[in-house]
């Protein structure tokens, strides 16, 4: 098999300048095309790096293209990636992976069928923050994880986003929007999900876009915006997950995980960096974790709010390595639908009022060391 496979994006939106830009970072792929309903989005992407501009039926006959990533809407995930797959082609998606366990399956079954793979975001869980704190968990260091808290609120994306419906509809909202990342970290650092129960709500019934172009527009709310869950884990661990677009601000830490021996400080897993803290049984202080030179820890970009680490594509990147070298992909079909199962369940909870049953299960994906990391990036 080619040592660099193919890419084409289908979807030329905000996050595709985040693929075209950070793919070059890493080897084994290479952006060759792209498409969208809108074929002057796809002109314009196309002019900006590069690469081809082509309907999505020419990108998907295009036999110079592997993988194709599917960054399109939530509610049309399912829809491209099987179009994907039915043309032949692997497919990485956007999360969420799909908008109900009966379509991860049929992806599951087509792409089994077809000798074909499946990824799906997000990849931050293979940062380097995210990657000591999974280390520190192999190795014993704070014991067992029994317990823990995650908190990702704010008030939303209409401040910002210039066309923020979407995150408003069903397939939105502050868990199947931004709870990837959390369950993605979780699974990474303690396995899969056995139940979960939750509360959920919304404040308001409408929101008022305050971005430019659409300032003043209404919106309606058709998804719950403020969701309190609680999972339980296959080994043991119980997690209480905060996801609101109703908060104006908050004092909570993103990720704290509480083990028999001590206890560890995450950063927000919607980003690779940032400090990992731990605070040990007879230390009165709760210190920063040293000494760990992982690359996709390193500061990449310049942005408002200081340097940061961005190597959003190393998923994508991992997932080729993995068809070359014929094994297990991190960011795998497997894991992306125990995350779906559980987002879709807490959701179910709430609006049930009862503990839900996760109907999957998965493995942990395998440790992304330095050296792992280092393969994985071009010299």
């Amino acid at each position: 098999m080619a040592k660099t496979l193919g890419v084409g994006i289908i979807g030329c939106g905000n996050i595709s300048t985040t693929y075209l830009k950070l793919a070059p970072l890493f080897k084994g792929i290479e952006m060759r095309a792209c498409a969208d309903a809108n074929p002057a989005a796809a002109k314009l992407r196309a002019g900006e790096y590069g690469i081809v501009a082509q309907s999505v039926d020419e990108l998907l006959a295009n036999d110079d293209i592997d993988i194709v990533v599917n960054l399109t809407i939530p509610d049309a995930h399912f829809m491209v990636t099987k179009r994907i797959l039915s043309a032949g082609k692997h497919a990485y998606s956007e999360k969420p992976l799909v908008l109900s366990l009966g379509e991860g399956l049929e992806l599951k079954k087509l792409a089994d069928e077809r000798g074909l793979k499946v990824g799906c975001a997000p990849d931050t869980f293979l940062g380097g923050a995210h990657q000591l704190a999974r280390r520190a968990i192999d190795e014993g260091k704070v014991g067992k994880i029994t317990s823990g808290t995650c908190h990702v609120m704010s008030h939303g994306m209409e401040h910002w986003h210039p066309n923020p419906d979407f995150f408003f509809k069903p397939g939105g909202g502050p868990i199947l929007d931004l709870g990837p990342y959390y369950i993605a970290d979780l699974i990474n650092l303690i396995g899969p999900v056995k139940r979960v129960a939750a509360l959920i709500s919304m404040a308001t019934p409408t929101r008022t876009i305050t971005s430019e172009l659409r300032k003043g527009e209404v919106i309606p709310v058709e998804t719950p915006t403020t969701i309190q869950a609680l999972l339980e884990f296959a080994e043991g661990a119980t997690i209480t997950l905060s996801a609101s677009w109703d908060v104006w601000a908050h004092r909570h830490d993103n990720m704290e995980l509480y083990g028999t021996e001590g206890s560890l400080f995450l950063p927000d897993p919607n980003f690779f960096g940032g400090d990992v803290l731990i605070g040990l049984p007879g230390k009165k202080k709760i210190k920063p974790m040293k000494g760990w030179k992982h690359p996709f820890g390193v500061p990449n970009q310049k942005h408002p709010q200081g340097a940061m680490a961005n190597y959003r594509t190393a998923g994508l990147a991992d997932m080729a390595a993995a068809i070359i070298e014929g094994r297990d992909m991190r960011c795998s079909l497997e894991r992306a639908l125990h995350g779906v199962d559980v987002m879709l369940s807490i959701l179910r909870s709430g609006e049930e009022k009862r503990f839900v049953d996760i109907e999957t299960t998965c493995t942990r994906p395998e440790a992304l060391g330095i050296a792992e990391a280092k393969a994985l990036l071009r010299k």
